[in-house]
Protein backbone atom coordinates (compact mmCIF):
# COMPACT_ATOMS: atom_id res chain seq x y z
CA UNK A 1 0.00 0.00 0.00
CA UNK A 2 2.85 2.50 0.82
CA UNK A 3 4.81 1.56 -2.54
CA UNK A 4 1.57 2.25 -4.42
CA UNK A 5 0.69 5.75 -2.35
CA UNK A 6 4.43 6.46 -3.45
CA UNK A 7 3.46 5.52 -7.12
CA UNK A 8 0.18 7.81 -7.00
CA UNK A 9 1.90 10.70 -5.26
CA UNK A 10 4.73 10.51 -8.20
CA UNK A 11 2.36 10.29 -11.29
CA UNK A 12 0.34 12.94 -9.58
CA UNK A 13 3.42 15.67 -9.57
CA UNK A 14 4.52 14.52 -13.06
CA UNK A 15 1.28 15.31 -14.79
CA UNK A 16 0.33 18.36 -12.65
CA UNK A 17 -2.34 17.08 -10.54
CA UNK A 18 -4.37 20.09 -8.37
CA UNK A 19 -2.32 18.81 -5.30
CA UNK A 20 -2.12 22.43 -4.09
CA UNK A 21 -4.91 24.97 -3.46
CA UNK A 22 -5.83 26.83 -6.54
CA UNK A 23 -5.20 30.48 -6.13
CA UNK A 24 -8.42 32.84 -5.86
CA UNK A 25 -9.82 35.68 -7.83
CA UNK A 26 -8.68 38.03 -5.15
CA UNK A 27 -5.21 36.44 -4.77
CA UNK A 28 -4.48 36.47 -8.29
CA UNK A 29 -5.19 40.35 -8.24
CA UNK A 30 -3.28 41.18 -5.38
CA UNK A 31 0.05 39.32 -6.93
CA UNK A 32 -0.79 40.89 -10.76
CA UNK A 33 -0.97 44.17 -9.17
CA UNK A 34 2.17 43.90 -7.06
CA UNK A 35 3.93 42.11 -10.40
CA UNK A 36 3.61 46.34 -12.16
CA UNK A 37 4.20 47.56 -8.88
CA UNK A 38 7.33 46.37 -8.42
CA UNK A 39 8.36 46.20 -12.30
CA UNK A 40 7.24 49.57 -12.81
CA UNK A 41 8.23 51.20 -9.13
CA UNK A 42 6.15 55.04 -9.26
CA UNK A 43 3.63 54.12 -11.62
CA UNK A 44 0.39 54.70 -9.17
CA UNK A 45 -2.39 52.02 -9.63
CA UNK A 46 -4.46 54.84 -11.55
CA UNK A 47 -2.03 55.86 -14.27
CA UNK A 48 -2.09 52.33 -15.58
CA UNK A 49 -5.56 53.18 -17.21
CA UNK A 50 -3.60 55.26 -19.64
CA UNK A 51 -1.52 51.96 -21.04
CA UNK A 52 1.89 52.20 -22.55
CA UNK A 53 1.46 55.57 -21.66
CA UNK A 54 1.71 55.45 -18.00
CA UNK A 55 5.50 54.13 -18.81
CA UNK A 56 6.79 55.60 -21.68
CA UNK A 57 7.50 59.87 -21.15
CA UNK A 58 8.10 59.96 -24.66
CA UNK A 59 5.23 59.32 -26.34
CA UNK A 60 2.88 60.49 -23.74
CA UNK A 61 3.70 63.84 -24.63
CA UNK A 62 2.13 63.20 -28.26
CA UNK A 63 -0.70 61.36 -26.65
CA UNK A 64 -2.09 64.10 -24.38
CA UNK A 65 -1.73 67.08 -26.79
CA UNK A 66 -3.81 64.35 -29.15
CA UNK A 67 -6.67 62.96 -26.20
CA UNK A 68 -6.70 66.66 -25.17
CA UNK A 69 -6.49 69.57 -28.06
CA UNK A 70 -8.07 66.88 -31.24
CA UNK A 71 -9.81 63.53 -29.72
CA UNK A 72 -9.95 61.39 -33.06
CA UNK A 73 -13.22 59.71 -31.67
CA UNK A 74 -15.13 62.21 -30.67
CA UNK A 75 -17.53 62.40 -34.02
CA UNK A 76 -18.25 58.67 -33.47
CA UNK A 77 -18.56 59.53 -29.69
CA UNK A 78 -21.32 62.03 -30.40
CA UNK A 79 -22.85 59.74 -33.06
CA UNK A 80 -22.95 56.96 -29.97
CA UNK A 81 -24.43 59.57 -27.92
CA UNK A 82 -27.65 59.89 -30.68
CA UNK A 83 -28.01 56.31 -31.85
CA UNK A 84 -27.99 55.59 -28.20
CA UNK A 85 -30.98 58.32 -27.10
CA UNK A 86 -32.56 57.51 -30.51
CA UNK A 87 -36.11 55.24 -29.99
CA UNK A 88 -36.77 51.94 -32.10
CA UNK A 89 -39.38 51.32 -34.43
CA UNK A 90 -41.25 50.64 -31.10
CA UNK A 91 -40.46 53.41 -28.94
CA UNK A 92 -37.87 52.34 -26.41
CA UNK A 93 -34.21 53.23 -26.59
CA UNK A 94 -31.37 51.28 -25.07
CA UNK A 95 -31.81 53.14 -21.72
CA UNK A 96 -34.45 50.37 -21.08
CA UNK A 97 -32.61 47.84 -21.37
CA UNK A 98 -29.92 48.69 -18.57
CA UNK A 99 -30.51 49.61 -14.90
CA UNK A 100 -29.85 53.57 -14.35
CA UNK A 101 -30.73 53.91 -18.16
CA UNK A 102 -27.58 52.36 -18.92
CA UNK A 103 -25.67 55.82 -17.76
CA UNK A 104 -22.76 55.12 -15.80
CA UNK A 105 -22.91 51.26 -15.71
CA UNK A 106 -19.80 50.15 -18.03
CA UNK A 107 -17.52 49.66 -14.83
CA UNK A 108 -19.60 46.52 -13.90
CA UNK A 109 -19.23 45.12 -17.36
CA UNK A 110 -18.70 41.93 -17.99
CA UNK A 111 -20.61 40.24 -15.28
CA UNK A 112 -21.54 36.58 -14.51
CA UNK A 113 -25.32 35.37 -15.12
CA UNK A 114 -25.91 32.88 -12.44
CA UNK A 115 -28.99 32.17 -14.36
CA UNK A 116 -27.65 31.27 -17.30
CA UNK A 117 -24.48 29.94 -16.36
CA UNK A 118 -22.65 32.60 -18.92
CA UNK A 119 -20.77 36.04 -18.70
CA UNK A 120 -22.15 38.64 -20.36
CA UNK A 121 -20.35 41.66 -21.90
CA UNK A 122 -21.87 45.27 -22.21
CA UNK A 123 -21.16 44.75 -26.27
CA UNK A 124 -23.58 41.37 -26.60
CA UNK A 125 -26.37 43.00 -24.08
CA UNK A 126 -26.76 45.86 -26.30
CA UNK A 127 -26.87 43.46 -29.39
CA UNK A 128 -29.53 41.45 -27.02
CA UNK A 129 -31.80 44.88 -26.29
CA UNK A 130 -31.88 45.53 -30.20
CA UNK A 131 -33.02 41.75 -30.67
CA UNK A 132 -35.41 42.15 -27.59
CA UNK A 133 -36.79 45.26 -28.96
CA UNK A 134 -37.64 43.82 -33.20
CA UNK A 135 -34.06 45.66 -34.29
CA UNK A 136 -31.55 43.52 -35.87
CA UNK A 137 -28.00 43.06 -34.54
CA UNK A 138 -25.11 45.39 -35.52
CA UNK A 139 -22.33 44.49 -37.37
CA UNK A 140 -19.85 43.45 -34.38
CA UNK A 141 -16.33 44.81 -33.31
CA UNK A 142 -16.49 48.31 -35.28
CA UNK A 143 -18.85 50.85 -36.48
CA UNK A 144 -21.96 51.28 -34.79
CA UNK A 145 -21.66 49.01 -31.71
CA UNK A 146 -18.45 50.42 -31.02
CA UNK A 147 -19.88 54.00 -31.02
CA UNK A 148 -22.95 52.81 -28.68
CA UNK A 149 -20.62 51.41 -26.56
CA UNK A 150 -17.94 54.19 -26.45
CA UNK A 151 -20.54 56.52 -25.48
CA UNK A 152 -21.98 54.63 -22.59
CA UNK A 153 -18.23 54.27 -21.10
CA UNK A 154 -18.00 57.96 -21.59
CA UNK A 155 -21.10 58.32 -19.32
CA UNK A 156 -18.89 56.40 -17.17
CA UNK A 157 -15.73 57.95 -16.89
CA UNK A 158 -14.50 58.43 -13.41
CA UNK A 159 -16.13 55.30 -12.03
CA UNK A 160 -13.74 52.40 -11.07
CA UNK A 161 -13.92 48.71 -12.72
CA UNK A 162 -15.63 46.71 -10.58
CA UNK A 163 -15.93 43.56 -11.96
CA UNK A 164 -17.20 40.37 -9.80
CA UNK A 165 -16.41 36.79 -9.37
CA UNK A 166 -19.57 34.97 -7.44
CA UNK A 167 -17.29 32.25 -5.15
CA UNK A 168 -19.40 29.52 -6.88
CA UNK A 169 -18.45 26.70 -9.27
CA UNK A 170 -19.39 28.10 -12.32
CA UNK A 171 -18.85 31.46 -12.08
CA UNK A 172 -15.07 30.51 -11.50
CA UNK A 173 -14.96 27.78 -14.12
CA UNK A 174 -15.47 30.87 -16.73
CA UNK A 175 -12.83 33.28 -14.25
CA UNK A 176 -10.60 29.97 -14.69
CA UNK A 177 -10.54 29.69 -18.40
CA UNK A 178 -10.23 33.46 -18.96
CA UNK A 179 -6.85 33.55 -16.66
CA UNK A 180 -6.03 29.78 -19.07
CA UNK A 181 -6.12 32.04 -22.25
CA UNK A 182 -4.32 34.78 -21.26
CA UNK A 183 -1.44 32.62 -19.72
CA UNK A 184 -1.30 29.87 -23.06
CA UNK A 185 1.10 29.94 -25.61
CA UNK A 186 -0.71 30.11 -28.86
CA UNK A 187 -0.31 30.44 -32.71
CA UNK A 188 3.41 30.06 -34.56
CA UNK A 189 5.04 32.43 -32.75
CA UNK A 190 4.52 30.52 -29.50
CA UNK A 191 3.36 33.46 -27.53
CA UNK A 192 0.45 34.04 -24.70
CA UNK A 193 -1.05 36.81 -23.97
CA UNK A 194 1.27 37.39 -20.74
CA UNK A 195 4.32 36.75 -22.73
CA UNK A 196 4.35 40.09 -24.26
CA UNK A 197 2.36 42.37 -21.79
CA UNK A 198 3.46 40.75 -18.49
CA UNK A 199 6.79 39.68 -19.07
CA UNK A 200 7.84 42.21 -21.76
CA UNK A 201 5.79 45.18 -21.06
CA UNK A 202 7.68 47.91 -21.12
CA UNK A 203 10.20 46.47 -23.97
CA UNK A 204 10.02 47.22 -27.65
CA UNK A 205 9.32 45.01 -30.41
CA UNK A 206 10.82 46.85 -33.34
CA UNK A 207 9.27 50.73 -32.58
CA UNK A 208 6.48 50.23 -30.17
CA UNK A 209 7.25 49.17 -27.15
CA UNK A 210 5.17 46.78 -25.30
CA UNK A 211 1.90 47.90 -22.83
CA UNK A 212 1.28 46.24 -19.68
CA UNK A 213 -1.76 44.08 -19.44
CA UNK A 214 -2.87 45.90 -15.72
CA UNK A 215 -5.51 48.86 -16.99
CA UNK A 216 -5.85 47.28 -20.71
CA UNK A 217 -9.50 47.23 -20.51
CA UNK A 218 -10.18 50.18 -19.03
CA UNK A 219 -10.34 52.58 -22.32
CA UNK A 220 -12.27 50.45 -24.83
CA UNK A 221 -13.45 50.90 -27.32
CA UNK A 222 -10.65 52.69 -28.22
CA UNK A 223 -9.70 54.57 -31.27
CA UNK A 224 -6.77 52.99 -33.40
CA UNK A 225 -4.70 55.34 -35.72
CA UNK A 226 -3.52 51.92 -37.18
CA UNK A 227 -7.47 51.37 -37.56
CA UNK A 228 -8.74 54.92 -38.17
CA UNK A 229 -11.62 54.26 -36.56
CA UNK A 230 -13.12 52.74 -32.74
CA UNK A 231 -13.04 49.07 -32.39
CA UNK A 232 -14.17 47.01 -29.33
CA UNK A 233 -11.76 44.71 -27.20
CA UNK A 234 -12.80 41.40 -28.71
CA UNK A 235 -11.65 43.56 -32.04
CA UNK A 236 -8.51 43.84 -30.50
CA UNK A 237 -8.02 40.47 -29.11
CA UNK A 238 -8.49 39.25 -32.39
CA UNK A 239 -5.86 40.97 -33.65
CA UNK A 240 -3.47 40.13 -30.97
CA UNK A 241 -4.25 36.32 -32.37
CA UNK A 242 -2.87 37.20 -35.62
CA UNK A 243 -0.03 39.05 -34.70
CA UNK A 244 1.02 35.19 -33.53
CA UNK A 245 0.02 33.63 -36.07
CA UNK A 246 -2.99 31.82 -34.45
CA UNK A 247 -6.40 31.62 -35.41
CA UNK A 248 -8.54 34.21 -34.10
CA UNK A 249 -11.64 33.45 -32.13
CA UNK A 250 -15.37 34.20 -32.96
CA UNK A 251 -16.37 37.81 -31.60
CA UNK A 252 -18.23 37.36 -28.19
CA UNK A 253 -17.57 33.84 -28.04
CA UNK A 254 -16.70 32.06 -25.24
CA UNK A 255 -13.37 32.46 -25.38
CA UNK A 256 -12.88 36.22 -25.99
CA UNK A 257 -15.86 36.24 -23.12
CA UNK A 258 -14.26 34.16 -20.55
CA UNK A 259 -10.84 36.35 -21.54
CA UNK A 260 -12.41 39.20 -20.70
CA UNK A 261 -14.16 38.14 -17.69
CA UNK A 262 -10.59 37.59 -16.27
CA UNK A 263 -8.35 40.38 -17.70
CA UNK A 264 -11.29 43.08 -16.75
CA UNK A 265 -10.94 41.71 -13.24
CA UNK A 266 -7.23 42.11 -13.03
CA UNK A 267 -8.19 45.91 -13.36
CA UNK A 268 -10.56 46.52 -10.46
CA UNK A 269 -10.07 49.74 -8.97
CA UNK A 270 -9.39 51.07 -12.08
CA UNK A 271 -11.35 54.21 -13.66
CA UNK A 272 -13.03 53.85 -16.72
CA UNK A 273 -11.66 56.38 -19.00
CA UNK A 274 -13.04 55.34 -22.57
CA UNK A 275 -12.89 55.94 -24.86
CA UNK A 276 -9.33 56.25 -25.44
CA UNK A 277 -6.95 56.39 -28.45
CA UNK A 278 -4.01 54.36 -29.43
CA UNK A 279 -1.55 54.13 -32.14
Amino acid sequence: MKALLTTATALALLVGAPLAAQASPQQDLKEFREYYMKKFPGVSLQEYGNGVYAIDPVSRVTWEALEEDFPPYEDQLKKGEKLFKTPFANGKTYGSCFPNGGIGISQNYPYFDAANNTVKTLEQEVQECRVKNGEKPLPGKKGDIAAVTAYMAYTSRGNKVNVVVPDEPNALAWYERGKRHFYMKRGQLNLSCANCHKDSSGLYIRAEMLSPALGHTTHFPVFRQKWGELGTLHRRYGGCNEQVRAKAFPNQGDEYRALEYFHTYMSNGIEVNGPGTRK
